[in-house]
């Protein structure tokens, strides 16, 4: 995201990996509580489609449903497993996108990187980000859900359906729906790039650097990179949602054997449509949410360099004043009234002393 660490040969600092994964962290629990509950009704979209005998805004409706049958907790439902899951996606989505940003721009020996490289690195960081999260985003979908079933006994707590998704259907259960997750790493190869292109137009416009931009030009790059990655890549988020949600409707949902079977039949009953169930929701909920989240990080990424201290050995044994203003060598006591090597006043009497000395000798 920011240019910061580019000298530092393709291996990040301590220091710039606390940076990015404290920045991601916290951005990502922001935008997870401000956007809550219209990832809810975008979740059950995309699992149980539109609601029988809908009629007018889908998003007002449905936010009436919820609170009438659940109440007010179940607009919020399933907000703390997606800030278990937002904390480590983004810290690490930031921290090993920044890893191979450096890793490009020191084998490249260039100050920026090209668009391929950009998408390179984005989906890098997507796949390792789905791997480690996949676990967390299932039991959020399965906690979101729940509350469209009364056939199903409920989860109690985020721990309570880890431990029974684990129990009850091993390890395939806590990795369902990872081949559309990993399928959807062309969604960040497709915004990062362009965020980063968006904001590289908007600081040459202003005669600035990206790393200076304002929280409006940051707004506007992540808002319009947020909505071209949203509608080129969404129908991977619906097959990827009915997977994970299909573990808990065994006795009467419907059964998919994989991508390919889910893509199909979601094509068969619902046509073209059915991969865009929610889309119009996701993309009130993901827009908003993409500013919040790359503004925070600009932001707090920004405000953690100035107060996190330089790793060890950055500047070892060489104090500002020694770097800032060198003293001559002994060698070059011989230019001494050359104007271009004065020496220090003390310098000078030292050297007048050692002559004095030499003298009575």
């Amino acid at each position: 995201m920011s240019s910061n660490g580019k000298s530092h040969g393709g291996n990040q600092s301590t220091r710039d990996v606390i940076c990015n994964a404290g920045a991601g962290a916290a951005a990502g629990a922001i935008a997870a509580t401000f956007v809550c509950p219209l990832d809810v009704i975008k979740t059950r979209l995309q699992v149980h489609g539109l609601p029988p005998g809908q009629k007018g805004s889908v998003i007002f409706t449905s936010l009436q449903n919820i609170v009438r049958t659940e109440g007010f907790r179940g607009m919020y439902r399933g907000l703390s497993p997606t800030i278990i899951a937002l904390l480590p996606n983004w810290a690490v989505y930031f921290t090993v996108y920044g890893q191979l940003k450096g890793l490009f721009l020191s084998q490249d020996g260039c100050n920026q990187l090209s668009t391929v490289e950009h998408m390179v690195a984005a989906a890098g960081a997507g796949a390792a980000t789905a791997f480690s999260t996949n676990p967390l985003w299932v039991v959020k979908t399965r906690l979101q859900t729940q509350g469209m079933r009364s056939d199903v006994v409920p989860y109690k707590s985020f721990r309570s359906a880890l431990t029974r998704i684990m129990h009850e259907e091993g390890i395939r259960g806590l990795y369902s729906g990872i081949v559309p997750s990993l399928a959807g790493v062309s969604h960040v190869a497709i915004q990062f790039p362009a965020y980063e292109k968006i904001k590289s137009y908007l600081a040459k416009k202003d005669d600035t650097t990206v790393d200076e931009l304002g929280p409006g030009k940051v707004a506007i790059a992540s808002s319009i990179s947020k909505v071209i990655a949203s509608v080129m890549t969404y129908p991977h988020e619906v097959i990827r949602a009915r997977l994970q949600q299909q573990g808990q409707a065994k006795p009467a949902g419907v059964r998919y054997a994989g991508l390919v079977d889910c893509s199909r039949k979601v094509f068969q009953t619902e046509g073209l449509p059915g991969f865009y169930r929610g889309c119009a929701t996701n993309l009130l909920r993901t827009t908003p949410s993409a500013v919040i989240t790359f503004t925070s990080f600009e932001m707090i990424h920004r405000f953690l360099q100035r107060v996190v201290p330089q790793d060890k050995g950055s500047s070892q044994g060489k104090p500002d004043d020694d770097l800032s203003n060198p003293q001559p060598k002994d060698s070059d006591i011989k230019f001494e009234n050359n104007s271009e090597w004065r020496q220090p006043p003390s310098e000078s009497k030292k050297t007048a002393l050692n002559k004095e000395q030499l003298s009575r000798h």
